[in-house]
């Protein structure tokens, strides 16, 4: 009778360990696109009083897990002109439930005397609506190259995803 208990307690936790690993959301091949928004005072660096910028972005996982991402963001600055910014990066979700770490580089333009190259880092929580949408909120910290001091900032992002099979 033991011998059966641990025959079937065996094929159970091989059961289990085959659904966990199997279409989990951030598997190699599938691809993402979101839009969203940061700004609205929810940021700061030292020259921008109000701003608020609007991204798309799309995405690929070259591996579980990891994601290359592109991104275009168009600025709204109430002292300055607007910005344009595009970028490149990558993500990599710790844990299957959403906890991801991100880095990427945008290059910058904003009227004519303004271009910067700005590589840049954030942490976020892709929480799934269903099995295929999220609301992303992200941390991010700007890091501008022509002039840390001014142009260098923190914010919050919200981003609303769609994951791909």
């Amino acid at each position: 009778m033991k011998k059966i208990f641990i025959a079937l307690a065996m094929f159970a936790m091989a059961l289990t360990v085959s659904a966990q690993s199997s279409d989990t959301p951030f598997e190699k091949g599938k691809v993402y696109v979101g839009a969203g928004f940061s700004g609205l005072n929810l940021n700061y660096n030292s020259k921008s009083k109000w701003n608020l910028d609007i991204d798309a972005r799309g995405g690929y996982f070259i591996q579980d897990n990891w994601m290359l991402l592109g991104e275009f963001l168009w600025g709204i600055r109430t002292e300055a002109d607007n910005a344009f910014l595009l970028g490149a990066g990558a993500r990599y979700y710790i844990v299957q439930n959403g906890l991801y770490l991100g880095a990427g580089a945008r290059y910058a333009r904003q009227g004519k005397d303004y271009n910067d190259f700005v590589p840049n880092v954030n942490i976020g929580y892709a929480y799934f609506l269903n099995h295929y949408v999220t609301i992303e909120p992200e941390l991010y910290f700007d890091i501008s190259t022509k002039s840390f001091k001014d142009y260098s900032g923190v914010g919050l992002r919200v981003t609303l995803g769609v994951y791909f099979d």
